[in-house]
């Protein structure tokens, strides 16, 4: 790649939504574009539930950055981690390297927020990255293997116990999949037990599912993951999680619950970069450590250092934050892409302003609630434009196809094709302790597979 001095570096931490479509965005603008992320692949997070519920393999909704920028001469795109920033020498420091810039763009995202809990982390892992999604795949597909095994009704019972802690969209998918696979996909693959006997409780904080959503539609969401054979439990709080047991509060009744696959997306908090930037720059954070940012996606007197996508907190007129979404990610790089070569040239844009296209749930095959704004749908309407949205969104043109022809595939035969319980060699047994119970190792590290 030909570079010259002149030119005007751009440095864009994280190839997500945000900072993929920025890099994308100046692919033919005259300057030199460095691309840092820790993996060389950008991955659709909106799927991730469905590689952890085995409709879709994690190849199938990830990208190859350097694929999908190698006819932008003017990018360079780096494998490597950012652990600080000199914003008065204007670069970045990864491990053993720095990169100078003229303009930051820092991407980096969010991670799951256990409120101060982060010992449940082990127990009820989020669902974020690959790895996650591949762990969650595991011990959903290893509970029902257990359960097969087990002879004790108590805890067979605790086996087929899937406890979803909260409400928001990924969580009324992940419980919406798990029914599925329970009461549809796997009902007729085992001998020794029913699986449309399993328990699946969605637990909510708030008083509705959905809660950003308008009320009529979390109802309809609700009414939907009932039809499935979720229990919706709104206004419970996870009190502790210890030893396979949820404990939760409602109002002044505390319940125990006794569930062997305890899943987390109950909340998020900002990437380690929130933290270095209000360091360095003084910025400041909100409760979850987003970056809060001016008019233009700056940070107040650092005009040359832009914060987009989720780690950014930027405030609407309403008052309100931008949701942590795709849309808005994606929106808000080609915004910072626009307004440098706008500064390049000497001028500049109005203040950034999102565009609304709609918010959109699955529930469950034919099932899924949007609210567009000017008009809501349900029912199998919703769900098609949710099928077509996602799949416009998708990175590159193989893996909408695949997507596609797998999805055309679950929905006629109810089958899913990527069930596999991965790991080291003996994380694939269910293993009897000395009482004689079976269970599955708690902790692993899965086996990321094509």
């Amino acid at each position: 790649m030909t570079k010259t001095t002149e030119q005007h570096r751009v440095v864009i931490v994280g190839g997500g939504f945000g900072g993929l479509y920025a890099a994308k965005a100046l692919g033919r603008a005259p300057v030199n574009v460095t691309l840092i992320d820790k993996r060389n692949f950008h991955l659709f997070q909106p799927l991730l539930y469905q590689v952890a519920t085995g409709t879709v393999s994690p190849a199938d909704i990830s990208s190859p950055l350097r694929a999908i920028l190698s006819k932008h001469k003017n990018t360079q795109v780096l494998m490597e981690e950012v652990v600080d920033i000199d914003p008065e020498q204007q670069q970045i420091m990864m491990k053993g390297k720095t990169v100078p810039y003229d303009t930051l763009v820092v991407a980096t995202g969010v991670s799951h927020h256990y409120f101060g809990n982060e010992q449940w982390k082990e127990t009820a892992p989020g669902l974020k990255t690959v790895e996650d999604a591949l762990e969650m795949r595991r011990r959903i597909f290893m509970a029902f293997e257990a359960a097969e095994k087990e002879t004790d009704a108590e805890k067979r019972r605790a086996w087929l116990t899937f406890v979803i802690v909260g409400g928001g969209p990924t969580g009324v998918e992940l419980a919406g999949a798990i029914a599925e696979l329970a009461f549809h996909t796997l009902r007729e693959d085992f001998r020794s037990i029913d699986t449309t006997e399993a328990q699946i409780l969605l637990l909510e904080g708030m008083d509705r599912v959905l809660p950003p959503y308008p009320e009529d539609l979390s109802i309809e969401a609700a009414a939907s993951l009932t039809r499935l054979g979720v229990t919706v439990k709104t206004k419970t709080l996870v009190t502790n999680i210890t030893d396979n047991v949820v404990t939760t509060r409602c109002g002044e009744q505390v319940e125990q619950i006794a569930a062997r696959t305890i899943l987390w997306a109950a909340g998020v908090k900002a990437s380690a970069m929130g933290q270095v930037l209000a360091d360095r720059t003084g910025a400041q954070l909100d409760r979850a450590g987003r970056v809060s940012v001016g008019s233009d996606l700056s940070i107040p007197n650092y005009p040359n250092i832009f914060v987009i996508g989720d780690l950014a907190n930027f405030t609407q007129a309403d008052g309100k934050p931008l949701p942590g979404v795709a849309p808005v990610a994606i929106q808000e790089g080609e915004y910072v892409a626009k307004l440098i070569r706008q500064r390049l040239k000497g001028q500049t844009l109005p203040e950034f302003s999102y565009v609304n296209a709609g918010s959109l749930a699955v529930i469950g095959q034919n099932s899924a609630v949007v609210d567009l704004g000017f008009i809501k749908f349900t029912g199998i309407i919703a769900w098609l434009i949710w099928v077509f949205a996602h799949i416009y969104y998708l990175i590159e043109f193989d893996n909408k196809l695949i997507v596609m022809l797998q999805w055309g595939w679950s929905y006629f035969t109810r089958n899913r094709g990527a069930r596999l319980i991965t790991g080291e060699e003996d994380l694939l047994k269910v293993e009897m302790d000395n009482n004689g119970e079976f269970h599955a190792p708690s902790s692993s590290k899965s086996t990321v597979e094509a």
